[in-house]
């Protein structure tokens, strides 16, 4: 990985993941949205990426984001505000589903919407399975990013289960894959829920997107 954190920017991140993190709301719907006070980061991937894992390793809680035994169950934009600094959304994973095409239809739609038009936005991470790398449908949605001018950054997953050989020819891969997209973030983290392995570093990033935390106050 290319372009590692300093270690004052994985401190940053440390505090910021150590600091208040609570589930605020489902979305089903553009006009439930929050106010758009705090910057959003929004985690994406496929169904059965490891989305939910991911966000609960990053927070450090076992069950703050609840993986199904059923892929495809997330048909919400779920927030997590984390104090008065940003929010994380967990989006619904893409790609499987056993649900009625309207209602299929219905969350691509507000997925869509909330990536073309949600001001807040700061940036998509874009979980890829670090087993399989780039499928069709992850090359759809980074096409509808590019084209919607929202930053996005590729968080593989899963690498504790590939030998580093495999792991190293998806990451070159995915480079590969990345050179003319325009809104796509250069560095790739590669990760694991398992090990722990690039989860300071996703951390970082995302606490550089994030308020400033503000100084105590003093006494009068």
């Amino acid at each position: 990985m290319n372009g590692a954190p300093t270690a004052d920017a994985i401190e940053a991140g440390r505090l910021l993941f150590a600091g208040p993190i609570a589930f605020e709301l489902g979305v089903a719907r553009m006009d439930q949205l929050p106010q758009g006070n705090l910057p959003e980061v929004a985690i994406a991937g496929r169904s059965n990426v490891g989305k939910s894992s991911l966000i609960n390793a990053l927070c450090g809680r076992k069950a703050l984001a609840r993986a199904s035994v059923e892929p495809g169950r997330t048909r919400e934009l779920n927030f997590f505000r984390m104090g008065d600094r940003m929010r994380l959304v967990d989006m619904p994973g893409y790609g499987y589903a056993k649900a009625p095409k309207a209602e299929i239809a219905r969350w691509t739609g507000l997925v869509r919407d909330y990536l073309r038009g949600r001001q807040p936005l700061k940036r998509v991470v874009l979980l890829i399975d670090s087993r399989h790398g780039l499928k069709p449908h992850d090359v759809e949605v980074m096409d509808a990013l590019d084209v919607a001018a929202v930053s996005y950054q590729i968080v593989l997953t899963k690498t504790d289960k590939v030998k580093p050989s495999d792991l190293a020819a998806c990451e070159a891969a995915t480079h590969a894959a990345l050179k003319k997209r325009p809104a796509a973030h250069p560095m790739i983290i590669p990760t694991s829920s398992e090990t722990g392995a690039g989860i300071e570093y996703l951390r970082a990033e995302i606490a550089a997107l994030a308020l400033p935390q503000e100084p105590p106050r003093q006494p009068a």
